[in-house]
């Protein structure tokens, strides 16, 4: 479950695992935003990539619609939405 880090307090984690963008250097999302072309500027790209890796946890093979769904809220002042979504739907590739 991907949550919002500026404004979770550390304490409501608990015991919890927290896994943030460096946790996931070798994750097949990364491979795939570089291959796809889903980093534009980069200033989204962490927040883009742990929410992905979220959702592909939850959800290993989403159909676009719920890729759609899944990273609502994530914003990307460049626009690389499509890029993204094609980075998540073939992140096994």
């Amino acid at each position: 479950m991907a949550v919002l880090s500026c404004i979770t307090l550390a304490h409501t984690v608990g015991p919890r695992e927290v896994t943030t963008i460096e946790g996931l250097r070798e994750h097949p999302l990364v491979h795939a935003f570089v291959r796809t072309d889903a980093l534009q500027c980069g200033f989204c790209t962490p927040g883009q990539i742990v929410s992905a890796a979220a959702l592909v946890e939850a959800n290993p093979e989403p159909t676009r619609e719920e890729i759609r769904h899944g990273m609502a809220g994530n914003l990307c002042r460049c626009g690389a939405y499509p890029n993204i979504e094609e980075a998540i739907a073939t992140w096994r590739d």
